[in-house]
């Protein structure tokens, strides 16, 4: 078996999403590991108030940044790996059926984790090109004495080393399970699917409205993408307007970014993955006389309600942070400015997400009406 380059630039998505993590752990940790390294060197009453804020804000952001996207990754790395089995079904049923076993096969999916090496190192680069501006407005405030940016190796090479062989060895033991499928099942290319019992209310469901739930439940896991997204969208472009005043402009900027970034490379990724996967059935709809509009409001509709019950939740999200940040991390520190909810960042940010979300709906939904019948049933 061998999974080519074009593989591997399919996850794209999980190399970025390791570079915003390894990016804000790089000068987290760091600046961290500096300020610890000069506690006795704190005095005043001030001083050792904003000593312990940032280093219990440092923990709070690593842990909350860094849970949050490696549980994203293994999510996306479990998604990209069960796709490339279906795909491949055949190729390695194949292999299966000529003795090779299980775990010859699954080894080779080690090459998936080179993507959380690629992102790793990008996050590490950037975060350490950005610290020197970092320290510069931390050391603003004198309360601390001066520090210098440098690259700290120890820190540098953990996140390095650990996401790597962590999700190499998670590519090869998911791979192991996924090929517990039999051997014929594999050269069918077919899968198990649970079939439920249909319920009384479900009978009275059009055509269209069915195949709107029923694409929502066998794709879970972009289902929760597309929540995803939106979460990110929304809890960092509202804690990027918030933090203008607490973190300053370069913060606030570096949060905005990350949070875009996140947010539209995984709905991209979503929903084309959503497209490409009901081609056969955008065929039959085509087929039956059913126009555009109706194709992509049975495959794309479905994941509307999703979307704003993810920039809910990131609303609610960032606000509570936002609090435990002003309230009890630099509770004691004077001179913090006032936390308020603020209506007009929501107000700006659900219009500006609005406006993204429904326009790349569009464009999918334009894509989906450009594609030819004859050439989907011919693949």
């Amino acid at each position: 078996m061998i999974i080519g380059i074009k593989d591997l630039f399919k996850l794209f998505a999980i190399t970025i999403v390791i570079a915003c993590m390894t990016f804000v752990c790089t000068f987290f940790l760091s600046y961290n590991a500096d300020i610890v390294g000069m506690k006795d060197e704190i005095t005043t009453p001030q001083g050792i108030a904003m000593y312990d804020a940032q280093v219990s804000m440092s923990k709070v952001v690593v842990c909350v940044a860094g849970g949050c996207l490696c549980i994203t990754t293994v999510i996306l790395l479990i998604f990209y790996i069960k796709n490339y089995v279906d795909a491949h079904g055949k190729e390695l049923g194949i292999l299966k059926a000529i003795g090779y076993s299980d775990f010859h096969i699954a080894k080779h999916f080690w090459v998936f984790g080179v993507s959380v090496f690629i992102g790793a190192i990008i996050g590490i680069i950037g975060g350490n090109c950005y610290m020197p501006r970092f320290y510069e407005k931390q050391n603003a405030d004198g309360l601390f004495p001066e520090m210098t940016a440098s690259v700290n190796l120890p820190i540098c090479a953990a996140l390095l080393l650990i996401p790597t062989v962590f999700f190499m060895l998670l590519s090869v033991a998911y791979a192991f399970l996924r090929l517990k499928t039999p051997v014929l099942m594999l050269l069918r290319a077919s899968r198990k699917i649970k079939v439920k019992p249909v319920k009384d209310s479900d009978k009275e469901l059009s055509f269209t409205e069915d195949l709107r739930r029923c694409t929502l439940k066998g794709r879970k896991t972009l289902v929760f993408l597309v929540g995803f997204s939106a979460f990110c969208f929304s809890d960092m472009v509202q804690m990027s307007m918030s933090m203008d005043e607490l973190g300053g402009e370069d913060f606030t900027i570096v949060l905005l970014g990350i949070g875009l970034l996140l947010a539209f490379t995984t709905l991209l990724m979503s929903l084309a993955s959503v497209v490409k996967g009901n081609t056969k059935t955008i065929a039959m709809m085509k087929a039956f006389g059913y126009s555009e509009k109706e194709c992509s409001r049975s495959i794309l509709g479905g994941y509307r309600p999703v979307s704003y019950v993810g920039f809910a939740i990131g609303t609610v999200y960032q606000y509570l942070l936002m609090r435990i940040v002003v309230d009890i991390l630099f509770a004691d520190v004077e001179n913090m400015p006032e936390f308020t909810f603020d209506v007009q960042a929501l107000i700006i940010t659900l219009v500006l997400y609005v406006a993204a979300y429904e326009m790349i709906i569009y464009l999918y939904s334009r894509k989906i009406g450009k594609q030819s019948v004859k050439e989907i049933m011919a693949e």
